[in-house]
């Protein structure tokens, strides 16, 4: 018998048009942590951007940036604050986010999200929580369901594959590039199928309910 607690659950989840990305990283918590928290290695295996220059930190530890994704054409540009927190009592970390771009032609407005990084027995649970205003006005409105946020869901979790290959088998974002993936007898893939799009366990919450205390710091 389907209970009211459980209808209201699974219409709480199709409503939920946040962006959930999660993988398992077979590789120490140390080597995820770095890749995913520097600057220089962040760009190297994240295609959402092309450069994150960091500019100040706040006096809460809060690491406010510049980035920029260069489409060849045209380079997107925006800003943003991250927080880095250590503080598990399992030996979880986290790291909050949040950016804007006032450039006209980025699909993405003002965003908020989250990393976590959870060790398990098998390596680290590494997982993203995030969402967003839709740039283009009325028009990215009317995108963003049907084709923006899908293609960023993907481009997210492809990404992530690119980093596990790198954490867990040393070989280098370089060469996991999408083009690279087109050639004949080209082993090492990404592939975004390799990711969870929900969580496993169903706990009620939104995938932004699950956000770390630490975001609202960068928010207020």
């Amino acid at each position: 018998m389907k209970t009211p607690h459980g209808r209201r659950r699974r219409a709480h989840a199709t409503q939920d048009r946040a962006l959930y990305v999660e993988i398992l990283i077979r590789a120490p918590l140390e080597t995820v942590w770095e890749r995913t928290q520097d600057p220089t290695s962040h760009v190297r295996w994240d295609a959402r951007f092309t450069s994150i220059r960091p500019t100040r930190v706040r006096e809460n530890g809060a690491q406010e940036f510049d980035y920029e994704l260069d489409l060849g054409l045209h380079k997107i540009r925006g800003t943003g604050s991250s927080l880095g927190t250590r503080h598990g009592r399992h030996g979880e970390r986290t790291s909050a986010l949040v950016f804007d771009s006032a450039d006209r032609l980025s699909p993405l407005g003002s965003g908020r999200g989250y990393w976590r990084y959870i060790p398990t027995d098998d390596g680290v649970r590494f997982l993203t929580g995030y969402d967003y205003q839709p740039g283009w006005g009325p028009i990215g409105r009317i995108l963003d369901p049907l084709i923006t946020r899908r293609f960023v869901w993907w481009l997210t979790a492809w990404s992530f594959d690119r980093l596990r290959i790198w954490a867990e088998e040393d070989v280098v974002p370089e060469k996991t590039t999408w083009w690279r993936s087109l050639l004949p007898g080209e082993r090492q893939r990404a592939r975004a199928g390799r990711c969870m799009s929900r969580p496993a366990r169903d706990d009620g919450r939104s995938v932004m309910q699950a956000a770390p205390d630490s975001l609202a710091e960068i928010t207020s």
